[in-house]
């Protein structure tokens, strides 16, 4: 087996990039996802090493020394920081001229042979699902014999190999919460609407939906929804609990795991009998939610344990919904939302600007829903074209942006890059602004907020944290380019 490192590469400052964050940038409140698409091969790789460098606050000259000996190093990409992780690449080649460099992510998943024409000091990049595709390389096979991959030949010409058949089999992957205990310091990863400290894993991949802007079904998961057995999930949660008792929450990082409704009411049952949910238990658990799920199985999701979703609302316009090929209508989301409330469940919202069908009346349509919806939560996003998505092709063939990569400001900040006839990215962007200001500002949520905080001492402490991060988060959106 080669001696291995996996490397999320040091990056902007409090960038999100890791394997596990679905649209990179500098969030409103310091967050952080698990590396967990790095962790998963890594756990396979007997002997690697995973460095997560944003996360836990390190420059190159922190970690230069990982290299040294290194024979496989495979760096986690993406469109925002590619120029940074090539820099690293070169880095890396200078020190450790032998190593084997390799690239993963959606980035050069959809852009194999432009990615490797941006730098000699990467040798291969993976497509698809990676995780057997870097075992094999680990374990020595020649490259041209690995599925899955475009690598430089020794003669400089770029090859590409056949593709890589999806994995079905979801249990032939291991747990990836060992590598999270052995490498990472759990408490360097916060969501601002999660408990501290949590722990992220998937218990399955791809999302059957068809939403033109996101990025990992379209790139790596695919729409087929793929998923461990309820035995292997509860495993890895079992580990959690005995292995890292500091854990408060548990989120299941699916892109949505109440697609299949019998299946998360199983897995809640399962949970339910590890104790989730009973009086005295101290760990919950939350996960990503389409806004359709029935009140039956919401009912039985809360009985065991579950205590937030993560909900992509994304608009509160129905058009503008269609256009975006979310399958969700704005009525069932105001039900779905009046029950989650009935119940007792926290909602995070994510609302995004700038779509497709966008104007300032849909803008305030959506501010008007976000109110009524009224999830504990938000964030505000602004679309984003990544390279590989439907988004992308529509806004070229539309002329609604250049095709630039350049996604994020020098500081890491979204920049609105969609832009229209009738609403310019200058608007859009600072609609963002508004939106949270409208949305936070009034007095019925200011006094929610207080009054979570004057209820929970931890609480009153990570609120005020996270206002002085929310604050210079828009004061520094004012000094960054539309």
């Amino acid at each position: 087996m080669l001696r291995s490192l996996f490397l999320q590469a040091p990056s902007f400052d409090g960038y999100d990039g890791g394997a596990g964050a679905r649209y990179q940038m500098k969030r409103e409140v310091r967050s952080f996802w698990y590396p967990t698409w790095l962790a998963q091969p890594a756990a396979m790789v007997e002997g690697s090493r995973l460095i997560d460098a944003p996360a836990h606050d390190q420059m190159w000259d922190d970690i230069a020394h990982e290299v040294d000996g290194k024979e496989l190093i495979v760096l986690h990409t993406s469109t925002p920081s590619f120029g940074q992780d090539i820099r690293t690449a070169r880095l890396i080649k200078e020190r450790n001229p032998d190593a084997l460099v390799g690239f993963v992510g959606a980035k050069v998943a959809v852009e194999p042979e432009k990615s490797l024409a941006a730098s000699a000091d990467i040798d291969f990049v993976a497509r698809e699902e990676y995780d057997f595709t870097i075992l094999e390389i680990a374990e020595g096979k020649p490259l041209s014999e690995v599925d899955g991959i475009t690598y430089r030949a020794p003669d400089g010409s770029l090859v590409a190999n056949k593709p890589r058949a999806m994995i079905e089999d979801m249990d032939s992957l291991p747990m990836v919460s060992p590598v999270y205990k052995r490498d990472l310091t759990i408490e360097k990863y916060f969501g601002g609407y999660l408990r501290h400290p949590y722990v992220s894993f998937y218990t399955g991949r791809g999302c059957k939906s068809r939403c033109t802007f996101c990025l990992w079904p379209q790139t790596i998961g695919g729409h087929n929804y793929r998923f461990r057995s309820i035995p292997k999930v509860i495993e890895e949660v079992q580990y959690i609990l005995r292995e890292m008792p500091e854990v408060k929450e548990i989120f299941f990082d699916d892109d949505t795991l109440t697609d299949v409704h019998d299946r998360v009411e199983d897995l809640a049952r399962a949970l339910g009998e590890l104790g989730f949910g009973k009086p005295g238990f101290k760990v919950s658990w939350s996960c990503n939610a389409k806004a359709n799920v029935p009140r039956k199985t919401l009912e039985i999701l809360k009985a065991n344990g579950l205590r937030l979703l993560l909900v992509g609302y994304e608009s509160g316009n129905q058009k503008i919904l269609h256009n975006i090929k979310k399958g969700l209508l704005v009525d069932v989301a105001k039900r779905f939302a009046r029950d989650c409330h009935d119940l007792g469940i926290v909602v995070h919202g994510t609302f995004i600007l700038g779509l497709p069908g966008e104007t300032l009346d849909t803008i305030e349509e959506t501010l008007a829903f976000a109110k009524e919806v009224n999830p504990h939560t938000l964030q505000v996003s602004l679309a984003a074209p990544y390279p590989g998505t439907f988004l992308y092709k529509q806004a070229m063939d539309n002329g609604w942006f250049d095709g630039s990569d350049h996604l994020l400001t020098d500081g890491g900040t979204q920049i609105a890059q969609l832009s229209y006839p009738h609403l310019p990215a200058s608007v859009i962007f600072d609609k963002v602004e508004e939106f949270y200001k409208r949305f936070y500002f009034r007095p019925s949520k200011i006094g929610s907020i207080v009054w979570e905080m004057v209820r929970d001492w931890d609480m009153m402490k990570r609120r005020l944290r996270e206002g002085v991060e929310f604050f210079s988060f828009l004061k520094n959106r004012k000094q960054a380019p539309a």
